[in-house]
């Protein structure tokens, strides 16, 4: 592997190059016709104006802390009713087996299909949208934390009963450790998620948001304003993972390092 700065300027290259074709076929002309008509594409130097517009003017920090509020709701209460949950699950084969085609049937619903429903239950403010979010957010730390339990090595878990532990000292010196190493493997795809559900919601009934300015931009044919919406969001996202990053690291700073292979 790379060196992490030698791994940062390849990345960095990509991005450039992506937005070099991308000025090139939506401004100059190839065989007599540009390729990318501006009208549909818009241009890097419009987006990227439309950007410093918004951040100069101030308008869009209001959006961006709705949104913030908004996915940190749905990925705080869909990850602790996904451990809770799944911790029962995995501990009750009864509940489990009685709940199990249930479960998979709504996760099964298109979460699309939800948000109208959470909007007329809840109204346009956040918590139709923070409920959308925690429909994407619970299952996949309720299926990871479920799974996590359940791999718990029969070998070690006679040992420990051997050595006399109580249920309660199984769960915190066994059961929980295993659930964790799962759980924070779901992290990054929960927070990605909760986001998801925020914009999302915002998108199909809501007065702000990152969604809204996409959708009202889409509605007035702005193709600028999209894609600088987009862009908002695609480094909004970023940021948001390399803070969780941070926070994984802190709290997993027991796990093992993978052994790498050179060639």
């Amino acid at each position: 592997m790379p060196s992490r700065s030698t791994l940062l300027i390849l990345q960095l290259l990509v991005a450039v190059i992506a937005i070099a074709l991308w000025h090139v076929l939506t401004t100059v002309p190839i065989f007599g016709t540009k390729l990318l008509p501006p009208f549909f594409f818009s241009t890097p130097y419009d987006v990227a104006a439309r950007v410093v517009k918004w951040f100069v003017e101030g308008t869009i920090w209001k959006h961006l802390w709705i949104t913030l509020v908004e996915a940190v709701l749905a990925f705080v209460i869909g990850s602790l009713a996904g451990v809770v949950i799944g911790f029962w699950f995995a501990q009750k084969p009864l509940v489990n087996a009685i709940f199990d085609p249930y479960v998979k049937m709504v996760n099964a619903l298109p979460r699309v299909v939800l948000a109208p429903i959470f909007a007329l239950w809840l109204g346009l403010g956040i918590w139709s949208k923070v409920a959308l979010g925690v429909t994407l957010v619970f299952f996949i730390v309720f299926f990871n934390v479920y799974q996590g339990v359940k791999e718990v090595s029969p070998t070690v878990l006679a040992n420990a009963r051997m050595l006399g532990m109580n249920d309660r000292q199984l769960m915190r010196h066994v059961y929980w450790p295993s659930a964790l190493s799962w759980m924070f493997s779901s992290l990054h795809t929960s927070v990605g998620f909760a986001v998801v559900g925020a914009v999302v919601g915002e998108y199909l009934g809501s007065a702000a948001g990152l969604g809204y300015i996409i959708q009202q931009a889409e509605g007035t044919f702005d193709v600028a304003g999209v894609f600088a919406g987009m862009f908002v969001l695609a480094a909004f996202v970023i940021i948001i993972d390399a803070f969780v990053t941070m926070i994984e690291n802190r709290l997993l700073v027991w796990r093992p390092v993978a052994a790498e292979t050179r060639t």
